[in-house]
C-alpha cells in the first residue's frame, strides 16, 4: 500500500525530467511552490497513517484539497495586503513535512526491530523451525 505513492513519486520525476517546460513566472512560481508544498505535506501526512492504520481515503482527498486552496489563499492574501505570507505558509508545510517523515522513519524502524526481536525470541523457544538442520 506504502508502495503506491512512492512509485507515483518516482514517475512524476521522471516525468519532470523528461518534460522540458518554460520557466513559470515569479508571482505563479510561488503560489505553484506552495501548492506543491501543501500536496507534499498531504501526502506524507498520507504514507504515515498508512503505517498507522489510520488511513481513510475521504479524509485524505478532503485534506489534500483543503491544504492546497489554504495555501494557496493565504499566499494570494500576502500578496494583496503586501506581506510575504508565503514563507510562513513554506515554513509551517515545511516543518509538518519534516514531522510526518520523521515520524514515518521513526515508525518504520521500530517496525524492524520488532520483527527482529520477534525473530529471535522464536529461535530461542523453538530452535528447530528456525533451523532445521539442529537436531531435536
Amino acid at each position: 500500500m506504502i508502495a503506491f505513492p512512492i512509485v507515483a513519486l518516482l514517475i512524476g520525476l521522471l516525468l519532470g525530467m523528461i518534460v522540458h517546460m518554460p520557466p513559470v513566472p515569479g508571482e505563479v512560481g510561488q503560489y505553484l511552490a506552495v501548492m506543491c508544498l501543501a500536496g507534499i505535506d498531504t501526502v506524507c501526512g498520507g504514507a504515515r497513517s498508512i503505517l498507522e492504520d489510520k488511513f481513510r481515503n475521504d479524509v485524505f482527498l478532503s485534506g489534500f484539497v483543503s491544504n492546497v486552496a489554504i495555501a494557496f489563499f493565504l499566499a494570494w492574501l500576502g500578496d494583496k495586503i503586501y506581506i510575504n505570507l508565503f514563507l510562513a505558509v513554506a515554513l509551517v508545510l515545511g516543518t509538518r513535512i519534516y514531522t510526518n517523515l520523521s515520524l514515518i522513519r521513526r515508525f518504520l524502524m521500530t517496525r524492524i526491530e520488532d520483527a527482529r526481536k520477534r525473530k529471535e525470541r522464536q529461535a530461542i523457544a523453538n530452535p528447530a523451525t528456525v533451523n532445521p538442520e539442529v537436531p531435536r
